[in-house]
């Protein structure tokens, strides 16, 4: 069945058209940049710019930065705190004239890693963390999906986690791979004592310099980098919503 996916993040809005048997994208995505103030309305224009590139008219699914339950959004740590309490579903439904399906971000990457990469096939217990703008979470038991747990917000040092050991910190602080990697650690050993995982599965737009800092980790739990890279979020986002219609 073929979804369009999009990944709604805090600097970018990405898309593409998803077979979801396979997990392929049918076309290269497109990438827009988020709105300044990231609102609700200019958010949900540009996600229906994005539709409108592909001249889509099927389903939706969209990968969403913050807990989203039943469509409804109900927090706000990386975007505009007017998101709060909006029915984002309905409004990208609006916006684009096609049935859409909402989810956190970070439950789509996993949702794609579970099913088509790095995570296929594993058991016990696996925590997807999507490394960007701010630390998304997804955690799965045999499979199953633990929906937004929005580990990325403990607190290090008095900070948020994301604070000091998201990409974003990385690159306003100017750090070393090697002094960023140190942060990240500290961030895996601190959900390791608090959840014991079985596999870490690194994810989000700094897994493609992978090699530069998981050797550096050392946290006992197996740790893997994701297998789809940067386009989990596409792909999970368009097979959420395929679950979701086809159970609808």
């Amino acid at each position: 069945m073929e979804i369009l996916g999009i990944d709604i993040g805090g600097t970018g809005i990405k898309g593409a058209p998803v077979e979801t048997d396979t997990g392929e994208l049918l076309a290269l995505r497109q990438r827009l940049t988020t709105p300044e103030g990231a609102r609700p309305r200019p958010v949900a224009e540009t996600v229906a710019e994005v539709a409108r590139f592909f001249d889509w008219h099927g389903p939706i699914g969209c990968g969403f930065p913050a807990v989203v339950r039943k469509g409804l959004v109900r927090s706000a740590a990386n975007i505009n705190k007017k998101w709060i309490n909006v029915d984002a579903a309905a409004l990208f439904s609006e916006t684009t004239g096609c049935p859409t399906f909402v989810l956190n971000d970070a439950d789509a990457a996993g949702l794609a890693e579970m099913t088509f990469g790095a995570g296929q096939g594993r058991q016990g217990l696996v925590l997807v963390v999507t490394i960007g703008t701010g630390l998304g979470t997804a955690l799965f038991i045999d499979g199953h999906l633990v929906p937004n747990m929005e580990l990325g917000h403990i607190e290090i040092n008095c900070l948020d986690a994301e604070r000091r050991a998201s990409d974003m910190a990385r690159k306003l602080e100017k750090l070393s791979w090697k002094k960023w990697a140190e942060r990240l650690d500290e961030y895996l050993h601190r959900l390791e004592h608090l959840i014991w995982p079985d596999l870490f599965i690194l994810g989000g737009g700094v897994i493609k310099n992978y090699e530069k800092f998981i050797p550096l980790l050392t946290v006992e739990a197996e740790i893997v980098p994701a297998g789809l890279l940067n386009e989990a979020g596409t792909v999970g986002a368009a097979l959420a919503a395929r679950q979701q219609f086809a159970a609808g």
